[in-house]
């Protein structure tokens, strides 16, 4: 009977290791089709936890008779492996969300101005949340202009997302669950489902292939933020959190040392930045170092003229539709001029002008755009 012991031992601790090893970046684990295999271990890990405990309670006493300190070492093994991957490897024990969040004024405002934002703007309300806060959080939910949103960012895939919470029409919560493909995932309250934060969709559960709604949202550094939008609200630290604060102090400006959040310098390379644009369901991926270098590129894609630019700051970038494919643009300051017109980095001109449509665009690693946009074409 006592091979029942530690029958259950090793199962329960392999099942452990396994439960945690498919959504979480270990060696080999984010590179393979494994989300299914991943969801149904999670959803059925008390299952299994049962029979393999059980196991171990019907051969206990004759371990223990047979070899005490053996079985009272697997034992304790057992609970701290448990211990272990449940609170200290559990994504949503490793990355809290903000106790108190504070978003301040101009004249408040503690975050440096160089410093990269998420900006998002409802009627009159405007707000920037800095990627050194959230990128630790994850996800913070905001009411903007009366509006709920969540606004996300992936470290590992350099992507900002802001959607709103919403499934199927209704108001939800997430929590962080893990992630595939190296993109952090949430796992919504009501179904259950996992959801990537770099599109929004739900990839597994009962919600598969539903998205959360996207909202409109740019990356500026926060100086380039409060030219357009001055009276804008920024998010401040959590002073609960300094510290990992403090590890992503270097990730705006790509000097970020950790294996998984650092950039390369050349170009189309797995941790190189690109700008990214979907227009009519095609995805385009821009090369930020020739972006940097020409500060302004001209494209069409599926017949729609586009411009992307990037800022006087060298660190934020705009994307619109041009209003005509023979028109070019050109950048002067904060203004874009073309065709006898002139615009601002919103894309608005004067009374009686046409304004300029903007495009969703992205700052993200290559190795994510491409992932998860496997038909991006690539300008070059």
């Amino acid at each position: 009977m006592r091979k029942f012991f530690y029958v259950g031992v090793i199962f329960l601790i392999l099942f452990e290791a396994m439960n945690v090893y498919f959504i979480m970046p270990f060696p080999g684990s984010q590179r393979q089709p494994s989300i299914d295999l991943a969801y149904f271990l999670y959803r059925s890990r008390w299952n299994f936890r049962f029979v393999f405990l059980f196991l171990m309670l019907l051969g206990l006493l004759p371990a223990f008779r047979s070899h005490r300190w053996l079985t009272i070492f697997l034992v304790l093994l057992v609970g701290s492996v448990i211990w272990y991957v449940n609170f200290q490897m559990a994504a949503d024990h490793m990355f809290y969300q903000p106790g108190s969040k504070q978003m301040a004024t101009v004249t408040e405002n503690r975050i440096g101005e160089e410093k990269l934002v998420i900006g998002v703007v409802q009627g009159t309300d405007a707000r920037a949340y800095p990627i050194q806060l959230i990128a630790y959080h994850h996800q913070v939910l905001d009411t903007v202009g009366g509006k709920p949103l969540m606004v996300t960012y992936c470290s590992v895939c350099r992507t900002g997302r802001v959607f709103e919470p919403l499934v199927d029409g209704r108001p939800e919560t997430f929590r962080l669950v893990g992630m595939d493909h190296f993109n952090a995932m949430f796992e919504d309250t009501r179904t259950g489902s996992w959801w990537r934060q770099a599109t929004g969709e739900a990839i597994t559960g009962g919600s598969k292939g539903k998205a959360l709604p996207e909202y409109f949202s740019r990356q500026t550094s926060l100086k380039q933020w409060l030219r357009l939008y001055p009276d804008s609200r920024i998010m401040q630290p959590d002073t609960v959190f300094a510290e990992q604060y403090g590890k992503l102090a270097l990730y705006d400006s790509g000097f970020s040392k950790g294996s998984l959040t650092r950039t390369d310098t050349s170009s189309w390379k797995d941790k190189s930045w690109v700008v990214g644009i979907i227009v009519k369901g095609k995805a385009k991926a821009y090369d930020w170092n020739r972006l940097k270098k020409d500060g302004v590129v001209q494209d069409i894609v599926d017949d729609v003229p586009v411009v992307i630019v990037m800022g006087g700051d060298g660190t934020s970038f705009f994307a619109f539709r041009r209003p005509d494919p023979g028109v070019l643009l050109s950048r002067s300051g904060d203004s874009l001029r073309g065709g006898g017109m002139s615009w601002d980095l919103k894309g608005k001109v004067g009374v009686g002008d046409r304004s300029l449509d903007p495009v969703p665009a992205y700052q993200e690693f290559w190795h994510s755009w491409k992932t998860f946009h496997p038909g991006t074409l690539e300008y070059k």
